[in-house]
């Protein structure tokens, strides 16, 4: 539980409040559960009445960014970031995969025919054009942003506007699909994640919380309220002194600002769970509470700029992609790209460099983890896919490309400073 008497946390809860009133050493690694050298699929619908040229199966663009457990079942994603992809949502269910395969292949999900570009790429808001990351919620509903675009190298479009999506899981039908204003986003490319706030008790009061890396906001969906609201700050922005990667040899520079969003314990001094978020391009955490994101009144007030906080600084090379706080533990799990690592920080102790501690690095399997992520059961999975590598490099098809792996919070942290904090 998030210790708020010590690490001046208080400081920092009893400002936001007053804002509110005014206005180490590595751990366990992770088990390696599959890994792919292309995607492949369980069948491939007929294309003999193809609507566009498009979909014809290219395995080498095919890319799984997103990765979901939900009891038994993955749901992978692919974005549309080259053309040749059948399908931007997947499923694999465990439960129907021949015994040692490691490499299992995927199932459009919920249809092909739902995934499938229309002709001339028309818009149709009945399809999925590109989605990016996906999660499933304590009412087992999968919420996931479409964004609507394709991202093809020189003939990038927006083909329509981007939806947010929520799939009932024990009944596989659709739930929700909210069109998304272009009075909240121009694009949909830079919400390439989202994270849900709900109780099991009352699942009509949910929220998702959107990170926009490139517009640099936070952008909220109340479902209840089937309204949208958007959050600007500076410390959405990317840090320019961090932006300088080096991931398998290739070195590049990147802007991506907000880009992970994870929820901490609820804080009855603050009336709301503590949101923890970070810019991918950055090597600082910053806090605020889900009671400041739930507030349209806030949002459009304009003047909540004292409302989100830094807390610290995670050191050099911890640049992330997603990240998740574990509710058992009180540590706070990172996707680390720019060195090939699943890091940690017990949220009881300063968010210092000192206080960050390693629990999984390698230099040649975990390379880009693009994703991690939590199921019912609490079990941590983590997706790598060597993503720069496809873009400014080549891929060795003949080689192991992407992965996926997981690993149970408590085992993780043994032996680091993520471990045993009073």
């Amino acid at each position: 539980m998030l210790n708020l008497e010590t690490n001046g946390t208080r400081g920092f809860v009893v400002k936001i409040l007053w804002g509110l009133f005014v206005l180490g050493v590595a751990g366990t690694e992770f088990e390696k559960v599959f890994e792919w050298k292309q995607m492949s699929y369980t069948d491939q619908p007929d294309r003999s009445k193809g609507s566009t040229d498009n979909e014809t199966f290219q395995a080498y663009n095919n890319v799984p960014m997103g990765a979901t457990h939900h009891k038994n079942r993955l749901f992978i994603t692919i974005p549309r970031r080259r053309p040749g992809i059948l399908a931007t949502l997947n499923v694999i269910d465990i439960t129907n995969m021949s015994r040692g395969d490691r490499s299992p292949p995927l199932q459009a999900y919920p249809s092909y025919s739902i995934n499938e570009l229309q002709p001339q790429y028309e818009p149709d808001l009945h399809k999925l054009i590109s989605v990016y990351r996906t999660r499933v919620d304590a009412c087992e509903r999968l919420w996931f942003v479409d964004t609507g675009m394709l991202e093809y190298p020189g003939n990038r479009m927006q083909v329509q506007r981007p939806q947010i999506w929520i799939i009932d899981l024990k009944r596989d039908q659709l739930v929700q699909r909210y069109t998304i204003p272009a009075s909240i986003v121009r694009e949909g490319v830079g919400m390439a994640s989202l994270t849900v706030d709900v109780e099991a008790t009352d699942c009509d009061a949910a929220y998702a919380y959107i990170p926009d890396l490139v517009a640099n906001a936070i952008h909220v969906y109340g479902l209840r309220e089937n309204d949208m609201w958007s959050f600007n700050h500076s410390s959405f922005a990317h840090d320019a002194t961090r932006a300088a990667l080096n991931v398998a040899g290739q070195r590049f520079e990147w802007d991506d600002g907000v880009f992970s969003i994870a929820l901490g314990q609820n804080d009855t001094l603050a009336s709301g769970k503590m949101v923890y978020y970070h810019p991918m391009v950055s090597t600082t955490e910053f806090g605020t509470f889900t009671n400041v994101l739930r507030s349209k009144w806030i949002a459009l007030s304009g003047n909540y700029a004292s409302l989100f906080e830094p807390l610290g600084d995670r050191g050099p090379n911890t640049q992330s992609t997603m990240h998740h706080y574990d509710v058992r533990t009180g540590v706070l799990f990172y996707a680390e790209i720019n060195r090939n690592s699943i890091g940690c920080w017990n949220t009881r102790q300063v968010c210092e460099a000192g206080n960050h501690a390693v629990v999984h690095l390698d230099n040649r399997e975990l390379i880009y983890p693009s994703d991690l992520t939590s199921d019912s059961d609490g079990v941590l999975w983590v997706l790598t896919n060597n993503l720069p590598v496809w873009i400014y490099g080549r891929l060795n098809e003949s080689d192991y490309n992407f992965r996926l792996w997981r690993q149970d919070p408590a085992v993780a942290i043994r032996g680091t400073k993520c471990d045993n904090v009073a």
